[in-house]
């Protein structure tokens, strides 16, 4: 593929399970927090209070991008550590840190993308309902207000949530993730709150950034019905309807999938549909893998099924299906005609320090090989493809497996904290020095990372 001008390589991270400092400079809990205090709700009990330590070491990390050749780094502000109880008095400490963190992106040439939300809802919203609330909508455009006034003169990539089927599917659906929710009701809401608050945010970002460049991140990924029977085959629609299409077609078509809509139909009030539909600039896509589901009792009437056997698996039992990540980008093409941003791929893998003080993950470097070579064949059948953003920076805190899984292209040892530049971190550097050798105007310094 000849890499077209200007597109974007990066690197992806969320505030939750990097940034630590959970409790200090006025930071206050989030959903996050107050769930992982019960027992048992993460791998070995561990905790996000000091994950990458990201609120101290920025400048550290900064660096690594540079090394690394970023043209972006997308991150998310922690809505809790700019206002503790989600609305009202504002946190200038904390507003101060990102202003850092923006400013030191610049300096080092790296476009700061801004996404609002990744999961971290102040709890003290949580206890007014949260995103089963209506009035969050509200809520979440004075949040969005107040960033973008703060930080618009320097940052014009904005997302307004990222995977909102995940935290929404699980956190109030399943009860899987915070805050811990398992109700159809309770889902349904939420799924239409957060479409509102969506398009609320939009127009904010819209008044109040001049240049604007906004999208919402979405995993979409085929779901394959584990066996032939048609329990299953009906089960993978529904999960596809909850999944794939409960936030895009109502954002782009300004209609909910028919799986879903009588369902979520009590809680559209006239004209919500038209708020939410706002025109936005790209679609944010993550995507790690197929989904195969088999029929349950559960209130979707679907769960995650094994996959075949013949279907090669990453170390954290994730299938690896590179032409699955194919068919979605040209899936996406087709039915939104957006251009497209990649904001999330990437795979855990078995990564050890070996005798040397390296750590050659090459499991890791032939997903990435792979998924990279699936999407510029999409690129050459006409995708609009225009950015790919690795998960992840670092080795974080990833929610119910805690420190159990390792999706960084840079390694962390959560007793130090050090920060060790994995083989496929140079492996990422130099395919993005590779293909800007056909793109002049942004060149690269093919530096070797030190690891």
């Amino acid at each position: 593929m000849t890499a077209r001008p200007n597109f974007v390589w990066g690197a992806s991270t969320s505030a939750f399970q990097i940034e630590g400092a959970a409790h200090l400079d006025g930071r206050a809990d989030s959903i996050w927090d107050v769930y992982l205090r019960a027992p048992g709700r993460v791998s070995h009990g561990d905790t996000a209070e000091v994950a990458c330590d990201h609120y101290h070491r920025y400048a550290e990390d900064v660096a690594l991008m540079r090394e690394l050749g970023l043209d972006a780094y997308r991150f998310s502000i922690a809505w809790p550590r700019v206002l503790p109880h989600g609305r009202g008095a504002v946190n200038e400490t904390g507003l101060a840190f990102y202003d850092r963190l923006i400013d030191a992106l610049l300096a080092a040439e790296i476009e700061p993308w801004l996404c609002l939300y990744h999961w971290d809802l102040p709890q003290a919203l949580e206890s007014l309902g949260g995103w089963q609330n209506r009035d969050i909508a509200g809520w979440f455009a004075d949040y969005t207000a107040l960033v973008a006034r703060r930080y618009g003169d320097r940052v014009k990539r904005f997302a307004t949530f990222n995977e909102p089927c995940v935290f929404t599917l699980f956190g109030y659906g399943l009860g899987w993730h915070a805050p811990g929710v398992a109700d159809e009701a309770a889902l349904h809401k939420a799924i239409h709150h957060v479409n509102l608050s969506h398009g609320r945010a939009v127009d904010v970002l819209r008044k109040d950034v001049i240049g604007a460049s906004i999208g919402a991140i979405h995993n979409r990924q085929p779901c394959y019905p584990c066996t032939a029977h048609p329990a299953d085959a009906a089960a993978a629609l529904r999960l596809a309807a909850y999944w794939n299409d409960a936030f895009p077609f109502p954002q782009a078509f300004a209609s909910y999938p028919p799986e879903i809509e009588e369902a979520i139909a009590p809680y559209i009030a006239p004209g919500d549909l038209a708020d939410i539909a706002r025109p936005v600039d790209w679609f944010g896509l993550n995507h790690y893998s197929p989904h195969y589901v088999k029929a349950d009792t559960n209130l979707i009437g679907a769960s995650f099924g094994p996959a075949p056997d013949s279907v090669p698996r990453s170390a954290i039992g994730w299938p690896v299906v590179p032409d699955a990540f194919r068919e979605t980008l040209m899936d996406i093409h087709r039915r939104f005609r957006l251009p497209i941003y990649v904001l999330e791929n990437g795979t855990a893998a078995d990564d050890a320090i070996d005798a040397a003080g390296h750590i050659q993950d090459e499991d890791r470097i032939r997903y990435l090989r792979a998924y990279t070579a699936a999407m510029e064949q999409a690129i050459v059948a006409g995708a609009d493809v225009r950015g790919y953003f690795v998960w992840s920076l670092l080795d974080n805190f990833e929610w119910g497996a805690g420190y159990s899984q390792r999706f960084g292209i840079v390694y962390v040892d959560h007793g130090t904290l050090r920060r060790i530049p994995k083989a496929s971190a140079q492996w990422y550097a130099e395919k993005i020095a590779a293909k800007r050798t056909n793109d002049p105007a942004r060149p690269h310094n093919g530096r070797k990372i030190e690891g």
